[in-house]
């Protein structure tokens, strides 16, 4: 102990500092520094060194979590929010020119898909008769004035063989006629038998035509009457049924052998429609009926139906459904794949207002920032977060009055993700 008092000395005195120095701690510091001159360190100090303040700790330190993808997303104050081509793929962030358009405002309705009355065709009879042939089946397509049946009928064949005899008649009738004026005129005859021979000529004309509007009447055409004189005696009771439209068997109401006619039998073979363009009866309620217009343009959707058909309102009820308390509101659609089938329910968005504006953008690309809206401008570097101005709107897009150019590619769609990264970045900062 003598020969190192100095030793002694400075153990006692780091004996008594840990003890005081929770009173004292200038006293800790002072042995600290002292012990620190003398080259001697603590044990801490010996194994590790504290890391500066603001250095980060490696991402690949074992127990730490591997990079985000998000986390590469740097937001700078200026608004400017780096991303690679891959990172806004990844982030499923689309982007669209902003352009001019119509500010169209809309009335959605339930409708469901009708045939349009105005290409059904019913393939009827106005004589008596029986089904002989049956020449279409239901689906099958047919043209205009294609035949799809053959009835036989002994009405029909009476008013053929009465046309036929009133035919030959008048012939024989207006050529003795023909003779007796030449006589007359060269004073060969006399008036009388002139005149006898021109009132026979005229009664038998009436029959024949009086003949011919009954087979008219029956059904038949002026090419089936026409060729009346070259046809069979036997088939003369035979009449081929045509079809009024083009268009496809939807319905068949007899069979071969089936009584046709009158007296409480069936009267109709098949029914035809066409289904290239159809209506769809809407649904309207009172309170939306001073909306609605003749002419304006409808939107129609439904499940199951990719795509969407677009047509015009053609006709507004001016009554109310009893039961539903609603307006028929109909419109037609054109439908050349017959994709649109009768019955299917359908939504109708009914385009109300339609004004010009310069810019439109969706609302999914505008976002609220601090109470501020702002878009999202695609810049080579990633976005850029723009200020803008709005005006009017519609359930799909707001006019913008100032803040983009005409042509200038904003982010349209998960703008919600470019939003949250900007709040991320500026709560770091």
């Amino acid at each position: 102990m003598r020969r190192f008092p100095g030793l002694f000395f400075i153990f006692s005195a780091i004996a008594v500092g840990v003890l005081i120095g929770g009173l004292a701690p200038g006293v800790t510091q002072a042995l600290q520094k002292a012990a620190a001159s003398l080259g001697w360190s603590g044990p801490a100090d010996r194994q590790t060194q504290q890391a500066p303040r603001g250095s980060e700790v490696p991402a690949n330190v074992e127990g730490q979590a591997g990079p985000d993808p998000a986390a590469s997303m740097k937001a700078d104050p200026e608004g400017q929010l780096k991303l690679t081509t891959e990172q806004i793929e990844g982030a499923a962030i689309e982007t669209a020119p902003v352009t001019g358009g119509e500010l169209a405002h809309h009335l959605t309705a339930p409708g469901v898909i009708a045939p349009s009355a105005d290409r059904i065709g019913r393939v009827g009879v106005k004589l008596v008769g029986m089904v002989a042939e049956l020449r279409k089946n239901l689906g099958d397509f047919v043209a205009k004035d294609e035949v799809v049946a053959v009835l036989e009928s002994r009405e029909v064949g009476d008013a053929k063989s009465e046309y036929l005899a009133a035919r030959l008649n008048n012939d024989l009738q207006q050529t003795l006629f023909e003779r007796d004026r030449k006589l007359w005129e060269k004073r060969i005859s006399t008036e009388q038998v002139f005149l006898r021979s021109q009132a026979a000529a005229e009664v038998t004309r009436i029959k024949l035509e009086l003949a011919r509007e009954k087979l008219f009447i029956l059904g038949l055409t002026e090419k089936e009457i026409a060729a009346l004189p070259d046809q069979p005696t036997a088939t003369l009771t035979h009449e081929e049924i045509r079809s009024p439209i083009a268009g496809r068997v939807v319905e068949r109401k007899v069979d071969v052998g089936s009584m046709l006619g009158r007296d409480n039998l069936e009267t109709e073979l098949f029914v035809i429609v066409d289904l290239s363009e159809v209506w769809i009866d809407i649904a309207v309620t009172p309170g939306d009926l001073p909306l609605i217009k003749e002419g304006q343009r409808v939107s129609i959707s439904a499940n199951g139906v990719a795509e969407k058909a677009r047509g015009k309102i053609i006709f507004i009820s001016p009554l109310l459904d009893k039961d539903t308390r609603t307006a028929r509101v109909v419109a037609k659609i054109p439908n050349p794949d017959g994709v649109w089938r009768p019955g299917i329910f359908v939504t109708a968005e009914v385009t109300t207002d339609e004004q010009p504006a310069l810019l439109l953008a969706p609302l999914s690309a505008v976002q609220m920032i601090g109470g501020v809206p702002v878009v999202f401008v695609r810049t080579p570097e990633g976005f850029e977060r723009r200020k803008i101005m709005l005006g009017r709107k519609n359930s799909h897009a707001v006019e913008v009055l100032s803040g983009l150019q005409n042509g200038e590619v904003i982010a349209v769609r998960n703008t919600f993700k470019l939003k949250a990264e900007m709040g991320k970045s500026q709560a770091e900062d």
